[in-house]
């Protein structure tokens, strides 16, 4: 048996640390069989030493982004134990500033890989399930672009693909309709600045928020633009969509290839300009896995039993 011991600080930092009646240790100890104790301001951490090495790099990883970040969810205290105890590294921190005193920060190595992509290519097409970030890091980024005066003017779009339901019964006018399409790059953008300061931008026109078909004909300079559920376009739509882009602009598409609302057999175009691209020089492909996911943990449970299909009866 072996001892550790980890300096915290004020006991505010100590609750924070362990989490509302202890939750965040709790989770520790569920996973992890050492004993964790609190002592004069310290953590002291025992136990065989594996488990000893496990939950103080759990807890030393978890110390650091509460700095960074001033508070720790349920969620990030999982996805740090299941990354430590499968002896994955820590993803480099590549913070991003959307506004003042405020930095998002990827949370997995495929995000870093992401973000770096973004920053270091004109054209980046990401693929992977639902909760790895691809819509939220987009926006983030272009966030922090607009910020630094790197581009004039946003351009969030998505294709209003009809999943199972159809928009005329829908009530009010083509815009009503439309706007529930929107809606998730309305919800990333409202993490990224206030109510205000976006209304105020969207006024502008520094900030647009379009359907795909409204894309048609025009050319966008130093815009940064966004597609999200890019695999619910066809070929043609996806060719349009790319020769849109204008000088001194950059196109970041997201879309999960297992989740087509395409009628059957019609080619997505999400599919089609992977493979079409990749020899391109400025292009970039990342492919996120169940890995990568970072919303509730029960998601990554839900894609992987999705991904491996309902069990054969004996």
């Amino acid at each position: 048996m072996i001892e550790a011991t980890i300096s915290v600080g004020d006991a505010e930092q100590l609750v924070l640390l362990l989490g509302t009646q202890d939750q965040h240790l709790k989770q520790i100890r569920s996973l992890i069989p050492a004993r964790i104790s609190a002592r004069d301001g310290n953590l002291v951490v025992q136990g065989e030493e594996s488990d000893v090495v496990h939950a103080t790099a759990v807890l030393e990883e978890l110390r650091t982004h509460l700095g960074r970040n001033g508070s720790l969810d349920s969620d990030l205290v999982t996805e740090v134990i299941r990354r430590v105890t499968n002896g994955e590294e820590s993803p480099t921190p590549e913070p991003i500033a959307v506004r003042g005193g405020r930095a998002i920060h990827p949370r997995t190595k495929g995000q870093v890989a992401y973000v770096q992509a973004i920053r270091n290519n004109g054209l980046v097409f990401c693929t992977g399930p639902a909760g790895t970030g691809k819509t939220y890091l987009a926006v983030a980024t272009a966030v922090e672009a607009l910020r630094l005066q790197q581009i004039r003017k946003i351009v969030l779009v998505r294709p209003a693909v009809e999943a199972g339901e159809s928009l005329g019964y829908l009530p009010g006018d083509l815009q009503a309709k439309i706007n529930p399409y929107l809606r998730p790059l309305f919800d990333a953008l409202r993490e990224m600045m206030d109510f205000d300061q976006m209304q105020r931008y969207m006024d502008e026109d520094v900030i647009e928020v379009v359907p795909l078909a409204y894309m048609r004909g025009r050319t966008l300079n130093r815009a940064f633009i966004i597609m999200d559920e890019a695999q619910n376009t066809t070929v043609s739509q996806m060719k349009m969509f790319l020769t849109r882009m204008g000088e001194g602009s950059q196109v970041v598409v997201s879309g999960d290839t297992s989740q087509s609302d395409l009628p059957p057999h019609t080619k997505s175009g999400l599919i089609d300009a992977v493979s079409r691209l990749k020899k391109i020089d400025g292009f970039a492909h990342i492919l996120l896995k169940g890995s990568d996911i970072v919303r509730h943990r029960l998601v990554q449970e839900i894609v992987r039993a999705y991904e491996e299909g309902p069990k054969k009866k004996r």
